[in-house]
């Protein structure tokens, strides 16, 4: 089975890429939302977080983001620490689920591919491209934030010259290039 990683930065449209290889028949794996569940509902996670910071860290509806956020905030120290136990288990949860899978191609999408190390888990990397002006408009239509938020996320994240050099196939999102023929072309060199 060929495993695909799917990467790129906030607004880039990872998510409709991940739509579209799923509607070619490809299972996908959405490792931020399966993050979120994992850390909620893994014993593991669960135990190590209390650990680290304190049992408040949990509550009776689950992990007190907030809390933990305050902790994080500009400690690249904890979050390093966080992530440490974190994606471990992610990593673990995709393997078992790959294992489920049928299909000749799967996928996980993952807008911290790289940096997670989740890259080292899959045969090969496709990068979801946009220019930074259509990035930052997606996002503020997407979400409740400020332009200088938005800009903020983005330059948090691994800056998408370094993604684009790190990763094996890259489509552009950017409005005017249609990403269909693009996805089309990426899976028929998969089966070459």
């Amino acid at each position: 089975m060929i495993k695909i990683g799917i990467t790129g930065g906030i607004g880039s449209g990872k998510s409709v890429v991940a739509s579209l290889l799923a509607l070619s028949g490809v299972p996908v794996y959405i490792a931020d939302e399966e993050s979120k569940w994992l850390t909620n509902n893994s014993p593991v996670i669960r135990e190590k977080l209390t650990a680290l910071f304190d049992p408040e860290i949990y509550t009776n509806e689950g992990l007190n983001k907030k809390l933990l956020a305050s902790h994080i905030f500009n400690n690249p120290e904890q979050l390093q620490q966080v992530n440490q136990i974190i994606h471990p288990e992610v990593n673990r949860h995709f393997s078992a689920w790959v294992e489920r899978q049928t299909s000749p191609l799967c996928a996980i999408e993952s807008a911290i591919l790289f940096e997670s190390g989740f890259n080292r888990i899959v045969d090969t990397t496709l990068m979801v491209y946009a220019p930074m002006e259509v990035r930052i408009k997606r996002a503020l239509e997407r979400d409740v934030v400020s332009r200088e938020e938005v800009i903020r996320r983005i330059e948090s994240q691994l800056p998408d010259e370094v993604k684009k050099e790190k990763s094996d196939y890259v489509v552009f999102n950017d409005g005017k290039q249609a990403l269909l023929p693009q996805i089309t072309a990426f899976l028929t060199g998969l089966n070459t």
